[in-house]
């Protein structure tokens, strides 16, 4: 017989964590990883429209480090998951970014996300990562989550802010500065 993806166990508003506890799908738990999920797929959508084979690369590694991320925030707290991250996952981002941020004319204004849709999916990804990471600081003020895991999430956010405008200026797209009404 065929694996089925439905199994009819969830129907009254209930999930199974890792290491088979139940509790609600309405939990802190459930919220922080569905938003990390959440986010995997519009990095996944992103990563559809970008061209460049090595930041393509990056995001699909990206995805699979919140795959991870996923999994040991699903797990049972008694019986945490551990997640397959590591300083250099960290690190790759912090050298993606210095790369881009080298190329790239100073900051100075506001930023709004627009100009571009491939511009837009990164700030997608980037407010995302950051409710994410909300809701997965909260968790931890209940339930102990890998610090780096915490790490991880905060640098993403920013490194999606740093490729949005890499891309802007990959693609020939005027950034979209706020300006203050009246200014």
């Amino acid at each position: 017989m065929a694996f089925r993806i439905y199994t009819k166990t969830g129907d009254e508003g209930q999930t199974g964590l890792f290491g088979g506890r139940r509790v609600s799908k309405s939990e802190l738990r459930v919220d922080a990883y569905g938003s990390v999920d959440e986010l995997n797929a519009f990095i996944g959508a992103l990563r559809d429209q970008v061209q460049a084979n090595t930041t393509r690369a990056v995001l699909e590694q990206i995805q699979h480090r919140l795959f991870s991320i996923g999994a040991h925030l699903a797990s049972d707290p008694a019986k945490p998951m551990a997640p397959d991250l590591r300083p250099d996952d960290i690190q790759l981002l912090e050298n993606e970014m210095d790369t881009m941020d080298d190329q790239l004319p100073p900051l100075r204004n506001f930023i709004l996300p627009g100009g571009h849709p491939t511009v837009s999916a990164c700030h997608i990804c980037r407010t995302v990562t950051r409710r994410a990471e909300r809701l997965v600081v909260a968790l931890h003020h209940q339930d102990a989550v890998d610090l780096m895991v915490l790490q991880y999430l905060n640098r993403l956010s920013d490194y999606f802010f740093i490729l949005g405008r890499q891309l802007a200026s990959d693609l020939g797209v005027d950034e979209v500065i706020w300006k203050m009404r009246g200014a």
